[in-house]
């Protein structure tokens, strides 16, 4: 796993945390909780979620040190998986040399609380992700999205990331950072 370096601070009352093993059911609370509410607005989007299936493997996922947690007041608010390899999913849109280029950094279950949506968490954890961390040797921060969730893309341009493209239905994007 690449070293890092990282500011604990998103903003005033938020600071981010990687994720120990005792963290793992406050983050599916949160996952859980927001795949419920996509489904109640008619969307699939995380589905996997409520019968059981993890594709990006949050256990696994944290015991690499690749999961962030943000907490306010000790209570989990946000997390997010930044990988430094590309997974089989990030091959599969990236195609295998992209994806096996040694500077990129790929986010994966972005999620802030439902308590907390709608108040720019997720852009700050965003802001945080481009400049609160710095992995070594890597200067690309790569994410994906389902292509037709018209929000989701329209916050990743506002973030900053350049839309790359979209493959099997999810749209890519990338943010070259300052090295």
């Amino acid at each position: 796993m690449a070293s890092f370096q990282m500011n604990e601070y998103v903003n005033e009352t938020v600071r981010a945390y990687q994720a120990k093993d005792e963290d793992a059911q406050d983050i599916m609370d949160i996952l859980l909780g927001i795949a419920r509410w996509l489904k109640s607005k008619g969307s699939r989007q995380w589905e996997g979620l409520l019968h059981g299936e993890d594709s990006h493997d949050m256990i696994g996922s944290i015991s690499k040190g690749e999961v962030f947690v943000f907490k306010e007041n000790g209570v989990c608010v946000g997390i997010v998986i930044l990988k430094q390899q590309a997974s089989p999913w990030d091959i599969n849109l990236w195609g295998e040399h992209e994806a096996h280029l040694d500077n990129s950094v790929y986010v994966h279950r972005l999620a802030v609380s439902r308590g907390y949506g709608g108040q720019g968490l997720g852009k700050e954890i965003m802001l945080w992700v481009q400049q609160g961390i710095q992995f070594k040797d890597k200067d690309v921060i790569r994410l994906d999205c389902i292509a037709n969730n018209e929000l989701l893309n329209s916050f990743y341009l506002q973030c900053g990331f350049s839309y790359k493209g979209e493959v099997e239905g999810f749209s890519k994007y990338e943010k070259w950072l300052p090295m």
